[in-house]
């Protein structure tokens, strides 16, 4: 399960995306320059800030637009009715339930190491529309086992030694081709760190297997981004799951399916439920230290 977490505070008359200084000199929605990955942990979250209007005829209605399915989401209206998708779910972020204006959008559908593009707009109480922002992102890593990737590397390397009978070259390219490539893309690095002065990885392969079964194994590896490419050559990966408590908001009131319905955030009654998700995250490092 990936999770992005924009976070959405009413503060301005004007709205702001500003994750440092949230509240300070807001304008209509400038364009989004602050993308943030975290190199010690995945998944990597972006927060941002929406500054929201409290008046009655502000901007307190708005929409994301999700550009990747072509899906138009309005928060009030779709995710906190609850008829919007399964896969984007309303939130208040864990231990901010004093403030009833600071919410997440919970995104439970995304694919690992995928480039998703989000495009957020207002829409106030008189129809009138704020200028768009856009983001892209790019989902956490899929998860590698170090350990099993290491030994898949020392048992590809005792294969390629010496005399390669075919029952051996067959048994290195299954091997191969049966794990993810994030996994391959980690085994190449460790056979390169152990046994690069015998040839490295590419070479070996073509030369054990041929290069028809090297380039069905290598191309793979064009499925990692290189964001995840440059994460998996650390010299330390670490496995593990956390798990975090968050609120899952619902709005009391019923709206019917089709229902053409705009409501004003400020005035929706909330009801939150505290849930607690699970992540697993990769975490990557110098040395074990």
């Amino acid at each position: 399960m990936s999770l992005t977490n924009p976070r959405l505070k009413g503060c301005c008359k004007l709205i702001n995306f500003d994750k440092q200084k949230p509240c300070q000199n807001c304008v209509r929605l400038p364009r989004i320059t602050d993308k943030k990955y975290f190199t010690t942990q995945e998944p990597s979250n972006t927060n941002l800030r929406y500054c929201n209007v409290h008046e009655a005829d502000g901007m307190s209605h708005f929409s994301i637009f999700l550009g990747s399915t072509g899906e138009s989401l309005s928060f009030a209206d779709d995710l906190l009715s609850g008829l919007g998708t399964a896969c984007v779910a309303a939130g208040r972020t864990h231990g901010d339930g004093q403030d009833a204006s600071l919410y997440s959008v919970i995104f439970k559908c995304l694919e690992p190491d995928g480039l998703y593009k989000f495009t957020l707009y207002a829409v106030d109480t008189r129809g009138r529309h704020s200028e768009l922002s856009t983001i892209t992102l790019r989902t956490a890593c899929p998860l590698v086992d170090d350990t099993k990737a290491e030994e898949i590397a020392d048992k590809i390397y005792n294969l390629y030694n010496g005399y390669t009978s075919g029952k051996e070259q067959q048994t290195a390219y299954n091997t191969l081709m049966e794990v993810s490539a994030s996994m391959l893309s980690r085994v190449q690095h460790h056979y390169n760190s152990h046994y690069e002065k015998f040839g490295d990885f590419v070479w070996r392969s073509e030369d054990e297997l041929g290069p028809r079964k090297a380039h069905l194994i290598l191309r793979r590896l064009e499925k990692v981004s290189n964001h995840c490419s440059s994460l998996l050559r650390s010299a330390y990966i670490q496995s593990r799951t956390d798990t975090m408590p968050y609120l899952f908001c619902r709005s009391e009131e019923e709206r019917s399916q089709g229902m053409v319905w705009y409501n004003v955030l400020k005035d929706t009654k909330i009801t939150c439920e505290e849930k607690m998700i699970s992540l697993l995250r990769n975490m990557y490092g110098d040395s074990k230290g």
